[in-house]
């Protein structure tokens, strides 16, 4: 069986996960928790980061690696569309997500969600940064319900995932939902896909992680 191996406070954790509940692919989890230090787990993920994937042929890292190996692996589950382009598209806004939005707005984590402190500076480059993302992915998307339309898909479970993370670490860093701002209503998109029970099942996870976490000392 494929073995899911992070923690539910992870957003790239729950859109592997998120894909797996939808699609009804069997999977165990496995708490992983950071920092990893021990040489095996190591092993299995470089570079010590969640999520990560063992499966019967060895270990895959990269969320997004994951989900291009479950798409292969069960080719009758309908992960991306069938159409090339179609999917490529997907594909395209997924990378647009993670690599402009989500790894930009990673740099106000640190003081936003974990009690750190970063420069002015760095505020500075990422409001920049992430205004100009924001922009290009409103032009790409129409959030009509969905992301790309009037059809649930990857994409969706992607957006759902991230966008709330980059809006409440604007919020708080700056006091500006900045995908609000950018005319993205990440709000109504995220009560809309979690009328779904993998999205329901993700999030009830992490409210269990987070409350069984606040009791320790």
């Amino acid at each position: 069986m494929l073995k899911l191996c992070g923690f539910p406070l992870s957003n790239y954790y729950n859109k592997v996960k998120f894909v797996m509940l939808e699609h009804g692919i069997a999977f165990e989890e496995i708490p992983v928790a950071l920092p990893i230090r021990d040489a095996e787990t190591l092993a299995a993920t470089p570079f010590g980061k969640v999520p990560f994937l063992r499966t019967d042929e060895g270990v895959l890292a990269e969320s997004q690696v994951m989900v291009e190996y479950l798409a292969d692996r069960h080719p009758d589950k309908p992960i991306y569309p069938a159409d090339p382009f179609e999917k490529a598209k997907v594909r395209e806004l997924i990378t647009t997500l993670e690599l402009y939005l989500e790894w930009s707005a990673r740099d106000l984590y640190p003081e936003a969600f974990f009690g750190a402190k970063i420069s002015d500076g760095t505020k500075g480059h990422v409001e920049k940064k992430l205004t100009h993302a924001l922009g290009g992915f409103k032009r790409m998307t129409s959030f009509s319900p969905y992301v790309l339309g009037d059809t649930f898909g990857l994409a969706d479970i992607a957006a759902s995932i991230h966008l709330p993370l980059v809006a409440l670490a604007t919020k708080t860093i700056y006091g500006r939902d900045f995908v609000l701002e950018a005319g993205i209503d990440w709000k109504a998109h995220a009560q809309k896909v979690g009328e779904r029970p993998a999205a329901q099942r993700v999030a009830e996870d992490r409210k269990a992680y987070l409350a069984a976490n606040a009791k320790r000392p």
